[in-house]
């Protein structure tokens, strides 16, 4: 089966999380993509050797890629890169706002040079505005942007627990590509794009800031909903924490009726709206937590599960790997194979497979090769 970027030739200087997450996603779509890489690797590599010797985050990002190792301060390196990006079809890079400039190859003399390329930039502030020059990381835009700050509990702000800020641009990164990709088949133009982490996560902060803007900033509840009640965990009369979720009027009632036993509690006015709930927000916790600690889990689940209401038990990695409704693929690395979480889109009618992790520089020669034949003769393919 044909894959839906099948055909198209990405070239990606890239490292860490977000650029890779946007070119891994293009690689699952059946795009090419020769990813570039330092003589000492994407540090992405370094990052654990928890993978039997590979790293975690680079296995996770990096299937059906091919590595192709290039020292940009030299000439003939720089050639390649040229001779790649004549030929490709997106480009992707990562470095400081400026650098890829200094390397020799700016973006707007890349589109006047090839103007049906699509460029994307990916940095921590963009390529201009007063941070443009600031380096920035996951957990530096997690703290700059606010997020950190409606994150964690009473005590303290936290981080996210996974590079959710990396995620979020490198997907951004994704879908303007694709954008930009079906604009192109239309006009046959290419498009220089910018995507920054702070604007990534400031997006995704819309709501907390316009509830500050509008005097009512959100505490920080720990696994609570600083909006909604009762929507957080409760423990039972044996120990297990439930999360459960409340989105209605309606789902209270049938909460306190059907779960907690409660009618008179369905029927009270003062919890009769979730406005109230959350301005009663101690009592209306408080009733939960009394009828989940007198209940245990297994009968709470059964009668959770009769009443429709959402819920999920506190789950943590280990949980993960054993829950009966998780997916997995199957990828090969350079050091044997891994299974681990799949993509979350399912396609009917189109099983996807994974290709292989590279080992750095793996196809280095191979892509010379391919994109520098002739020169020596005084010309390119």
């Amino acid at each position: 089966m044909t894959l839906p970027l099948s055909g198209l030739l990405v070239v990606s200087l890239e490292q860490a999380v977000a650029a890779p997450t946007c070119t891994c996603r293009m690689a699952d779509a059946g795009a090419r993509v020769i990813k570039i890489e330092r003589p000492e690797g994407d540090f992405a590599r370094g990052y654990d050797s928890l993978v039997h010797g590979e790293s975690a985050y680079f296995v996770w990002l990096n299937r059906g890629k091919e590595s192709v190792v290039l020292d940009l301060e030299r000439s003939d390196d720089k050639a390649l890169l040229a001779a790649m990006l004549a030929k490709a079809d997106v480009f992707v890079q990562n470095l400081k706002p400026g650098a890829i400039g200094k390397l020799g190859f700016p973006i707007a003399e890349l589109r006047k040079k090839h103007p049906g390329l699509i460029c994307c930039s990916i940095s921590g502030y963009g390529e201009s505005g007063p941070y443009a020059k600031r380096k920035a990381y996951d957990l530096l835009v997690q703290a700059d942007s606010g997020l950190a700050s409606v994150t964690g509990g009473p005590e303290g702000p936290a981080r996210v627990g996974v590079s959710v800020t990396d995620v979020a641009t490198g997907m951004n990164a994704y879908e303007a590509i694709l954008e930009a990709l079906i604009a192109r088949g239309k006009t046959g133009e290419g498009a220089e794009i910018s995507v920054s982490l702070f604007d990534a996560m400031a997006d995704w902060m819309t709501v907390p800031l316009l509830q500050t803007e509008g005097g009512q900033p959100p505490k920080r509840l720990g696994l609570a909903h600083p909006s909604i009640s009762p929507y957080g965990v409760f423990k039972t009369r044996d120990g297990v924490d439930i999360l459960i979720s409340i989105q209605n009027d309606r789902e209270w009632r049938i909460l306190a009726s059907k779960v907690m036993g409660d009618e008179a509690l369905a029927a009270d006015p003062g919890f009769a709206t979730n406005v109230a709930r959350v301005r009663n927000r101690e009592k209306t916790d408080g009733r939960v937590a009394a009828s989940f600690a007198a209940t245990d889990a297994k009968d709470l689940i059964d009668r959770l599960l009769a009443a429709d209401i959402a819920f999920a038990p506190v789950n943590d990695p280990a949980g993960l790997a054993r829950h009966p409704h998780l997916r997995r693929i199957a990828v090969e690395t350079p050091s044997g194979p891994v299974s681990y979480p799949a993509p979350a889109p399912i396609r009917s009618g189109e099983p996807r497979r994974y290709g292989p992790v590279p080992a750095l520089g793996a196809h280095t020669e191979k892509v010379r090769a391919e994109f520098m034949r002739g020169t020596a003769r005084g010309g390119t393919s």
